[in-house]
This record gives structure tokens, sequence and C-alpha cells, in this order.
């Protein structure tokens, strides 16, 4: 469906994220892959969905004065979080531990902004997803981090993951946003662009 619509159009996706990727694929869509290597950092003032949007298009401006006419360009940022503050990617294997040791026996919540650009506007989407674990013990967590090497994911764990399968106890909204990418709010944007 979507692959005679944008018959004329290329879609960029700007994300190394083999998840992203693969649901594109799964899209049924033709796309190319562009990285651009930007600091994700944030002004501290801001908070929770202001975050996630800010950096969906913090990303995309990186290719300010680079997109043609006939180029959707799409960008997204995904963070946890707990107890009133953002969890991104973990910086090492101690801050990974702590992580999730804190989101253990408690619910968080799962953010995504995904930026749609093009030459002439520019739309962010926005999924919030509630995620409750149950109780991770230590022995459970250094077992995941040494066998699944999460440090590439929010929160420092992945849903699809086997932490997923055993530590997870309910789940308030969209699983693929957990995975990275609100896919159902992406399609529909998509469908009607």
């Amino acid at each position: 469906m979507l692959r005679t619509k944008f018959k004329k159009h290329q879609i960029i996706l700007a994300s190394s994220s083999p998840r992203r990727q693969q649901f594109f694929k799964d899209f049924d869509i033709d796309f190319s892959i562009k990285l651009k290597e930007i600091e994700e950092n944030y002004p501290e003032t801001l908070k929770f969905l202001e975050i996630t949007d800010y950096l969906a298009k913090l990303k995309a401006s990186a290719f300010d004065g680079e997109l043609q006419t006939h180029e959707l360009l799409i960008t997204s940022d995904t963070l946890v979080w707990h107890n009133n503050k953002a969890l991104g990617k973990p910086t090492d294997y101690d801050n990974a531990f702590a992580m999730l040791k804190s989101l253990s026996d408690s619910t968080h919540e799962v953010i995504t902004s995904v930026c749609f650009k093009t030459t002439e506007k520019e739309d962010l989407i926005n999924e919030i997803t509630k995620v409750t674990f149950g109780v991770l013990t230590d022995q459970t967590i250094h077992y995941y981090l040494k066998n699944y090497k999460p440090f590439d994911k929010a929160g420092s764990y992945g849903i699809q993951d086997w932490i997923g399968l055993i530590g997870i106890s309910k789940i308030e909204g969209s699983y693929t946003n957990v995975v990275g990418l609100p896919t159902e709010k992406v399609y529909q944007y998509l469908v009607n662009f």
C-alpha cells in the first residue's frame, strides 16, 4: 500500500536502530538510511515529552539544507521517564544496573517522538506507553546485562528481550513504542501524507 503511495518520494530514515529499520522493512516500503552524528544533549529545563520532541527535531535539523523536494526525512527519539526524570541510554554497566534496579517493582513511561521533515514542513507525533516491571533481583539484572548487553537502549532494556519476557508484568499502550517506534501512528501518518 505505501510502496505505491511513495513512488515519487524518497523516505530517509535517520536511525541506526536495527529495531526501527526492521519496522520500516515490515511496512513494505522503500527507504534509505542516512546517519548524522549529533550530540543528544537537551536543556535541563525540558521535561517528559518536551525532551523527546526536542531531540527528534534536533536530529532532523542536522539535515537542514540537504533535503530535496522529493524526500521525506524521519527521525525519532525514545526515552524512559521514571520518578520524574529521564532515563536515556546507559553510560556504562553500573549505570545500566542502577537504571534497572530503579525500574524494578514499579511503573515507568516510555516516550517516543517521531519527526517527519520535508523541504516545506516539519511534523511531530508522540506516543506514551506505561510499563510495569515486577521485582528484578540483582542476579536477574546481572544475568540480563551480561548476556544481552542492552547498552544501546533507553532505560537499559529491550521489551523484546529476555527481561521483557520474564520481568514485565503489565503494559498499557503501544508495545512497538517500547521497542522504539509507535508503528501504528507512524503508518497512519505515512498513509495520510
